[in-house]
């Protein structure tokens, strides 16, 4: 299910952010990506959303890369 969860944010950073595909791995931060604070709470907002699940706000602070994101979307799915 992980990698449907980073195709998923991949897509969204693209389409929504103008960040090409091409560049976002999984190991990228989001600081490296470009986002500040406010991009990375709509980003994983979007993918909560997507995926109909919901990461408690005390993890969210904690979640500054892809993997960290993937992990935490990942982890609420179970």
């Amino acid at each position: 299910m992980s990698e449907a969860v980073f195709e998923k944010m991949a897509t969204l950073l693209s389409t929504k952010k103008g960040i090409n595909k091409e560049l976002i791995s999984i190991d990228s931060s989001f600081e490296e990506l470009g986002l500040d604070s406010l991009d990375s709470i709509e980003l994983i907002a979007d993918l909560e959303d997507a995926f109909n699940v919901n990461i408690p706000n005390t993890e969210l602070q904690g979640i500054k890369s892809v993997r960290q994101a993937v992990d935490g979307l990942t982890k609420a799915m179970q």
